[in-house]
């Protein structure tokens, strides 16, 4: 997971901090899903990213691209471009 994150983060370049990470089973049995949630913080914000799969891995890619697009959604509507 940590290989997953850093090689996101490499190309990003975002600069957030994981203040956050938590696995959580979604469903029974051999085949159960994960869900994982990240907390990232930046300038002072604070979101979540949640992402779900059977491979926890793909799960926490998912969770980490979910927090950084929020990160990034919220700093478009702080600063607008004119």
């Amino acid at each position: 997971v940590d290989a997953t994150v850093n090689a996101i983060e490499s190309q990003a370049g975002s600069g957030a901090e994981l203040l956050l990470f938590s696995v959580n089973a979604i469903t029974t049995g051999t085949q159960s899903q994960g869900e994982v949630t990240m907390r990232l913080s930046k300038a002072g914000r604070i979101v979540n990213g949640v992402g779900a799969d059977l491979d926890i891995v793909v799960a926490s890619a998912k969770a980490y691209l979910s927090a950084l697009n929020k990160l990034h959604s919220r700093a478009e509507k702080l600063n607008p471009q004119l």
